[in-house]
């Protein structure tokens, strides 16, 4: 029986990827696309070559605010790209891949339930069915 471990995170790499967070959160700040609703960035992965970055996001509201969020950001990219490469020195200026962040999703479902099973409701499944 193999386990399976997650990569090994080194200082420099956790350094690179707060760094990448920060820049790219201050610049969805200053940013006034009308689709952007109330985003937060959770985290960056930057792989090892630096080439890709996987930014991790959640989103406040509804569905189809989130759907328009990840539309804006995806716009975006270009733009965030030249701003990161103009404040960060990497040797590479990696290539931005969004991700909703799924802990924020669980973590609602989560609620849900223990306010259902304390309101004494039925439990609702992950669409919505009770």
């Amino acid at each position: 029986m193999s386990r399976r471990q997650a990569p090994r995170q080194y200082p420099r790499a956790a350094r690179v990827n707060e760094v990448v967070r920060e820049t790219l959160a201050e610049e969805l700040e200053r940013m006034s696309d009308p689709r952007l609703g109330f985003v937060t960035l959770t985290g960056v992965e930057v792989s090892p070559d630096i080439r890709y970055a996987d930014v991790y996001y959640s989103v406040l509201g509804a569905p189809e605010e989130r759907v328009e969020s990840a539309n804006a950001l995806r716009s975006a990219s270009p733009r965030l790209r030249a701003v990161l490469g103009k404040q960060v020195r990497l040797k590479f200026v990696p290539e931005l891949r969004f991700v909703e962040d799924p802990a924020i999703a669980q973590g609602q479902r989560i609620e849900e339930v223990i306010r259902s099973i304390h309101d004494g409701a039925t439990v609702p499944d992950e669409e919505g069915r009770s």
